[in-house]
């Protein structure tokens, strides 16, 4: 799984989340998963932010995210491929800054 986000560097307000997903030994697009994503502050006491991400072509799924507050975040993103097999990776994105919201 390949990732990054925009605006980058990531500022608090609207981004979207962009996975390119592809099969390990293949290297083919993995195409029909379901891609949720958990968004937390490193510090206790926020409310995490949801989003599901949609397929915009063969393995690249986006997802609308809104960056509520500046400071470290940690994603957790936990997907399910059509055959069944799930996976989970935890991303850490520091450093986003205060701007528009």
């Amino acid at each position: 799984m390949d990732w990054k986000v925009a605006p980058s560097p990531p500022r608090t307000g609207a981004a979207t989340l962009s996975l390119t997903l592809t099969d390990a030994s293949s290297g083919r697009p993995l195409r029909g998963a379901e891609v949720e994503i958990e968004g937390d502050m490193t510090h206790p006491g926020m409310e995490p932010v949801l989003s599901t991400a949609r397929e915009v072509a063969p393995g690249r799924y986006e997802a609308p995210f809104k960056l509520t507050m500046a400071g470290d975040w940690v994603l957790l993103i936990n997907g399910r491929l059509p055959d069944g097999r799930t996976f989970e990776r935890q991303v850490a994105l520091p450093g986003v800054r205060a701007g528009k919201t």
